[in-house]
């Protein structure tokens, strides 16, 4: 009867369980995260402690990858709260990428040829203060249920779109129960081919990739795509890199976006170090996107001459599919646009 347990417990709902235990033990206070790295609210002269509108969550596992002891450490640098989020710059605006104008209905976005994106969950594990939806109305979005069922039938109803993409928030904050469900009808839309992932649990949450969804993902109809996000090479710790094996193992096509972060990975050295993490890790790199100018990030804006310097550089010492490539998102644009 132990025994029986114990497997129970390793491939079904205990896995669930400790991922959703991790997400609640997250870091949601400043103090005690700097604590848990030996720094002090005055190691940080400028730190929010109080940021309203986009408050702080860091998982404990995340945490764990920084420099204990260094202010600057480019993950903390990434997730810390700050006063100059709330400076109010020309040209940052809360939705910098034109979603709300390319939104359909229930959450769908229609931006380019052949393939839609649903905000499958309006929540994260962790809270980037780049993040270039942190000011999005995900409560205007509705009941989940409905509203999921409703966008699934308006993509059932348009033969165009062979790709769906599942966004956020991030997606897998969704259960292996709902995404099972998702995914499962999906499947039965005959005209989809692909069915693409953008997540930062992986990375961040490596608990999170069960053995349940690995085979969900290895069991679909449609070629599975999953884009992670990872910034610096330090993010991919040991469980992260498990994590990405098993999706690997099942049949899971793996790429990565960046943002271009100045503090960050505004240098060619770490760059060039997360492009071979990634490939280590069974991933390519995929884009390198310059700053999303979201109102509260100028402070992380890389200018496009230095990220031009940053390419050449790469180019010069990477071969090429280790290179990404670098872009910024214009509002109704057809694509990505490429900087040279």
């Amino acid at each position: 009867m132990v025994a029986r347990s114990t497997t129970a417990c390793q491939t079904g709902a205990c896995q669930t369980e400790r991922w959703k235990q991790d997400l609640a033990d997250a870091f949601s206070d400043a103090e005690t995260l700097l604590q848990s790295l030996g720094l002090h609210s005055q190691d940080i002269p400028d730190l929010d402690p109080t940021p309203a509108a986009w408050r702080m969550r860091v998982p404990r596992g995340f945490a764990a990858l920084m420099q204990p002891g260094d202010p600057d450490d480019p993950l903390l640098r990434q997730v810390l709260p700050r006063q100059i989020e709330r400076a109010l710059v020309p040209g940052y605006v809360t939705d910098p990428v034109g979603d709300v104008a390319a939104g359909l209905s229930q959450g769908l976005i229609r931006k380019y040829a052949g393939r839609v994106l649903l905000i499958a969950s309006g929540a994260c594990a962790i809270h980037c203060r780049y993040c270039f939806r942190r000011h999005a109305p995900y409560s205007a979005l509705g009941a989940q249920a409905p509203r999921l069922a409703a966008a699934i039938a308006r993509i059932a109803d348009d033969p165009t779109l062979d790709e769906v993409v599942l966004s956020g928030g991030d997606p897998l904050m969704l259960d292996d129960d709902q995404l099972d469900a998702l995914i499962a009808q999906f499947d039965a839309i005959g005209h989809l081919q692909r069915l693409r992932i953008h997540s930062r649990l992986p990375v961040v949450l490596p608990t999170r990739v069960t053995e349940r969804l690995c085979a969900r993902l290895a069991g679909s109809r449609l070629a599975p795509v999953l884009v992670i996000h990872v910034n610096h090479a330090r993010e991919l710790g040991e469980a992260a890199a498990e994590a990405l094996r098993r999706l690997k193992e099942a049949g899971v096509t793996l790429l990565n976006q960046s943002v271009l972060l100045r503090g960050v990975n505004d240098d060619a050295s770490r760059l060039i170090r997360l492009s071979e993490r990634l490939f280590a890790c069974g991933v390519l790199p995929y884009y390198l996107h310059q700053l999303d100018p979201v109102q509260g990030a100028a402070h992380f804006q890389v200018s496009d001459a230095d990220a031009a310097g940053l390419m050449e550089t790469l180019r010069a010492q990477l071969p090429g599919y280790l290179v990404p490539r670098l872009v910024r998102e214009v509002p109704g644009a057809d694509a990505k646009r490429p900087i040279h």
